[in-house]
């Protein structure tokens, strides 16, 4: 379990876009930051598999970056692997509302960098390969090297 550190700004009174306007794509770019990802990410993990949600949140988002003219900040593999990871977090501690889930994983709530580079190198995670397609970690956070490609 993690251990809970101060909640980010939006936990306490979290004001995040619908899961509706998020999949009719009728955000600004504004209200959309990495908490509101997260927070969209578990609610479609809460009605849906990882399946079911991945396909949602990559359909909307697709759609959602390409209305705002912002097609380039569009990464695959960075959310995919937050959605299988939010989902692994969900499956170890079941029931949680979002405050409480928000509370005990803090480190989901950094923005992605900080998370993704104890699995990814740069090279791998920021190419344009990643960007279209998921692509598996290449470093083993456990053992603390690199996974052979």
């Amino acid at each position: 379990m993690k251990t809970a550190s101060k909640p980010a700004r939006r936990m306490a009174s979290p004001e995040f876009p619908s899961l509706e306007a998020f999949e009719a794509g009728t955000l600004d770019h504004g209200a959309f930051d990495h908490v509101a990802h997260v927070f969209i990410a578990w609610r479609l993990l809460e009605e849906n598999s990882l399946a079911q949600a991945t396909g949602r949140f990559l359909a909307a988002l697709k759609q959602l970056t390409q209305k705002l003219g912002i097609e380039s900040k569009y990464h695959e593999t960075i959310s995919c692997f937050y959605l299988a990871l939010i989902a692994e977090r969900r499956s170890e501690m079941p029931g949680l509302n979002w405050e409480t889930f928000a509370q005990q994983n803090p480190d989901l709530l950094v923005p992605a960098p900080k998370l993704l580079e104890k699995y990814y190198s740069p090279d791998r995670l920021w190419s344009d390969l990643a960007r279209r397609q998921f692509l598996l970690p290449d470093r083993n956070p456990q053992a603390g090297n690199d996974l052979p490609t």
